[in-house]
């Protein structure tokens, strides 16, 4: 099999988009459309990938990286004229090159490798991907002869009444032999509606010369669906979603409310969890077995062990341990750790910690850069005086404290373990393990002070 190539083309401003990101650069299922396409081009075995930039090529070509290699297309005067413009990136280079839009996020991998062996396998000079679709509006139309050979394709602007009733569309996504593309591209000329160079020419002069113009239909029209406006990015992220929730619900998780639930492809669940409505579970989140989580939580990057509950919960960089019980109105902030069988209760935010296992911290507090030993049970309105106004000082409180109710802990601090805190103390120094640390000014009574006070 002749090697492939993958030509992205992402250089169009998107104006219908309205807005100051390139159009390939709005996010679809958490990334960028482009990385989906640069992702299903790495799927269908391509070799490399050409990505042909223009408007905000800076932003486009830091987001490709070290992914593909960038071609500039400097004025936008059609798809036959991107491609010209990696005539000399694919100097010397025989084989296939595979032409992919940038803003199609839906593309599968697996359906695109198909498409290239069924294009190797016949022979065929050049074979466009094909669809068909109950309203073709605006795509353009595929001709073929009695055979069934792709004749060439005419864009909707070019049509007539006839070619318009045509349901066979032009996903614009082709694979054309090279060096023979390049040959013909030089031939190309911009005499149409659009004033551009149209690549789909490519295919009518090739039939013209007697070269073998195939089209391969794709029963997944979803697939190809290119993203113009916010509507259509609305729709593609719509699909998406469907699709990664039946994957997941295939694999053994409960989706209570598919419609209220927005989990991204790089997500991974364990079976036998159970999802509630109005949850986000974004980027590298991983969650285990046997859990519930939601309704209302978003998780961010968080390892979730097996049997947790969360609900609520807003959490970010951070790790849950197992069996752990967290919510409501929960905040799980960066490079905290919250181990196994650890109870959270309502209004409670945690940062940059580690928290033992089976500690509570059950509500109304604030644990930030600490070290909680495991067996600790933190009072309501519990606060780590973490901050002096120029540093962040650690609080560390060992196995089996007892840290009473609306307690200051002003670090850098440590209480010892099994060590007791009397409740409204504000600890400014270590207290001893297995002691009572009070800290609280003594209480004074002035007797008949509020009736005079009111008669003032």
């Amino acid at each position: 099999m002749s090697e492939l190539r993958a030509v992205i083309l992402a250089a169009g401003k998107g104006t219908r988009m309205r807005s100051k990101l390139p159009k390939v650069l709005h996010k679809v299922g958490g990334k960028p459309m482009l990385q989906h396409v640069l992702d299903a081009a790495d799927a269908a075995g391509a070799a490399e990938k050409i990505v042909i930039v223009g408007h905000e090529a800076e932003l486009v070509e830091t987001m490709v990286g070290e992914q593909g290699r960038i071609v500039l297309q400097a004025e936008q005067l059609g798809t036959g004229h991107a491609v010209m413009q990696t005539k000399d990136v694919l100097a010397g280079f025989t084989g296939t090159a595979m032409i992919l839009c940038g803003d199609t996020p839906l593309l599968d991998g697996a359906e695109l490798k198909k498409f290239y062996e069924a294009h190797v396998q016949s022979g065929a000079a050049a074979t466009v991907l094909t669809a068909f679709m109950d309203n073709p509006f605006g795509y353009g139309r595929i001709v073929r002869d009695a055979d069934g050979n792709v004749q060439g394709i005419v864009e909707e602007k070019d049509a007539d009444a006839q070619q318009k009733l045509i349901k066979e569309i032009n996903t614009g996504i082709y694979c054309l032999e090279c060096p023979l593309m390049f040959d013909v591209l030089a031939t190309l000329t911009c005499d149409n509606a659009q004033g551009e160079y149209y690549l789909t020419d490519v295919l009518t002069k090739l039939n013209a010369a007697g070269k073998k113009v195939g089209g391969v239909v794709t029963e997944d029209s979803d697939m190809v669906m290119g993203i113009n406006s916010r509507r259509q990015l609305a729709e593609a992220e719509s699909v998406m979603r469907v699709r990664i929730l039946n994957r997941l619900m295939d694999d053994g998780v409960t989706i209570m409310d598919p419609a209220s639930t927005f989990i991204e492809g790089s997500v991974k669940i364990g079976r036998d969890t159970i999802i509630y409505p109005f949850t986000w579970l974004e980027g590298s989140t991983e969650i285990g077995e046997d859990c519930e989580i939601g309704p209302n939580v978003r998780l961010t990057n968080v390892e979730v062990g097996n049997g947790t509950h969360l609900q609520f919960v807003y959490g970010h960089d951070c790790k849950v341990c197992d069996e752990v019980t967290a919510g409501p109105y929960v905040h799980l902030r960066p490079d905290t750790v919250i181990g196994n069988k650890v109870k959270i209760g309502n209004f409670v935010e945690v940062k940059n910690s580690n928290i033992g296992i089976g500690t509570k911290l059950p509500h109304l507090t604030y644990i930030g850069d600490s070290d909680i030993g495991s067996g600790v049970n933190m009072g309501c309105g519990c606060i780590t005086v973490n901050y002096d106004g120029k540093k962040k000082h650690r609080t560390v409180v060992e196995d089996n404290a007892f840290v009473g109710c609306n307690t200051n802990l002003v670090a850098p601090v440590t209480v010892k373990a099994g060590s007791y805190i009397g409740a409204g103390s504000t600890i400014t120094k270590e207290v001893p393990e297995n002691s009572l640390g009070i800290a609280r000014a003594k209480q004074k009574n002035l007797e008949g002070w509020a009736e005079k006070y009111r008669n003032q």
